[in-house]
């Protein structure tokens, strides 16, 4: 079978369903939280009824868990065995400084450490860089590389612990990072289990072309997030909005063409990112939204892109 040709496995990443706790609760400030109002193993129940073959999570979605040791060695070997169970593959997201949600925050030992005991096939990375406020052509800014350097630092020292647990690290072009900064990164770091998560929208955040990003990522690309964003421009300004994939302003077919043509990858890991319709939206109304847009990406991926391996 020919690279173009090839099936691709379908995740989710749970920060889809953020409004029910899952992910990384964002928006309103520093460690706003959403309730957590759906448990871990009831997601897993549901992704197998939507035919995912698996789900990228974070140390927020463990909490749901156990409520003692979330991310003791013995509970998550138990969190691997259900997705064992459910016929789900998992990889493991992590943060060094989340913006919003300080709870999906590790050091890259204890990431690599979480990753291992869920049994997960790869550990994502966002480097969460501070960049200057001009971001035109602020691309390899000095205090940016400062930090990209500590970054290097930091992967460096657990080198170790990658080889011995020979699992996946894919480091994301973040809403912080030009394409070309985690090319540099992943090119100095030069390990054959490190590559890159190409996230399809968060180039826009860099004023970067979402094109170019994904010319330049995929080929050293072990990871997808797949999105789908409709951008608008209104009195209020510019924004980009989650929607449903097939209905916001990405080309969806071309770029699963891209993604074929120049990555040897063999999953894509979806993502939507509903937003409240108006900050008095109440929640109940936000989570109903954002549940219907889960389930509208999941039958467009599946019947019309053909993603996955169970619906075959």
């Amino acid at each position: 079978m020919s690279r173009k040709d090839r099936p691709f496995r379908l995740g989710m990443h749970t920060y889809t369903l953020h409004f029910f706790g899952f992910g990384e609760s964002w928006g309103f400030g520093k460690d706003y939280y959403f309730e957590q109002v759906m448990s871990l193993y009831e997601l897993m129940d549901r992704a197998v009824e939507w035919e995912l073959d698996g789900l990228q999570i974070t140390k927020v979605d463990l909490l749901t868990t156990s409520k003692e040791k979330p991310f003791s060695q013995k509970n998550l070997e138990k969190v691997a065995q259900a997705a064992k169970e459910h016929g789900l593959f998992l990889e493991f997201n992590a943060s060094f400084h989340a913006g919003s949600d300080s709870r999906v925050n590790c050091t890259p030992e204890e990431a690599l450490n979480i990753g291992h005991y869920l049994d997960a096939e790869m550990v994502k990375f966002s480097l969460d860089i501070r960049r200057p406020r001009e971001l035109y052509g602020s691309c390899m800014h000095p205090h940016v590389m400062r930090q990209m350097s500590d970054r290097y630092d930091e992967f460096m020292k657990v080198m170790p612990l990658i080889d011995k647990y020979g699992m996946q690290i894919a480091i994301e072009n973040h809403t912080d990072t030009f394409a070309d900064e985690i090319i540099w990164l992943v090119n100095r770091l030069n390990h054959p289990l490190i590559g890159t998560c190409v996230d399809t929208m968060n180039s826009l955040q860099v004023i970067e072309n979402p094109y170019y990003a994904m010319e330049r990522m995929l080929p050293r690309a072990n990871c997808c997030h797949f999105s789908d964003d409709i951008i608008v421009v209104d009195p209020l300004g510019v924004h980009d909005i989650g929607a449903p994939h097939g209905q916001g302003s990405m080309d969806c077919p071309a770029m699963l063409t891209q993604i074929r043509e120049k990555s040897s990858m063999d999953k894509i890991i979806f993502e939507n990112e509903i937003a409240f319709k108006s900050l008095n939206e109440p929640i109940e109304e936000a989570r109903t939204r954002e549940m219907k847009a889960c389930e509208e990406s999941v039958r467009y991926l599946r019947d019309v892109l053909k993603l996955g391996i169970r619906n075959r």
